[in-house]
């Protein structure tokens, strides 16, 4: 029997990283040369706490279009199934330093001055669960994990 591929996420200790953080799990080399980044953004630690799914309903929403406003080449920002953060996508190379601003300044927007009108796709012609978000749970998540610092590092806190 074939070896199976490897998931790197599989791989990760859960218990050792510290959230929230941002992490570069992986770059791949397309058949032009092009790179795709794909980063761990994770929000809450693993194994003792998950967004509820309307609050990370409404961050996915809404960091859709923060994050295209700040990271060059960002191609998608997808939640993990355990609810704890994100996979971010981006194309190119760029600093877990970059990636967890860019972040920061996405939930600190969310937490402080979002309305339901910065929430794109809330309808049920543009969304396949539209009745499952919570701006309030979402600004709520967003204030407590920008308060508890956002680090570039996954084991060693160096928030920025």
């Amino acid at each position: 029997m074939a070896d199976k591929p490897l998931v790197e996420s599989f791989e990760l200790d859960h218990t050792k990283v510290k959230a929230p953080y941002v992490r570069l799990i992986d770059e791949e080399k397309g058949p032009q040369g092009d790179i795709i980044s794909n980063y761990d953004v994770r929000l809450v630690q693993p194994n003792e706490n998950a967004i509820p799914t309307a609050g990370l309903h409404t961050i996915e929403h809404t960091i859709a279009v923060l994050l295209r406003e700040r990271i060059p080449g960002y191609i998608d920002c997808s939640p993990f199934g355990c609810r704890t953060g994100f996979h971010l996508l981006a194309w190119g190379r760029h600093s877990t330093e970059e990636v967890a601003k860019a972040v920061k300044e996405s939930l600190e927007f969310i937490a402080n001055e979002a309305t339901w009108d910065d929430v794109p796709g809330t309808q049920i012609e543009s969304c396949g669960n539209y009745r499952d978000h919570s701006l309030f749970s979402a600004k709520q998540w967003s204030k407590d994990i920008v308060e508890a610092g956002i680090s570039s590092d996954p084991y060693e806190r160096k928030i920025v």
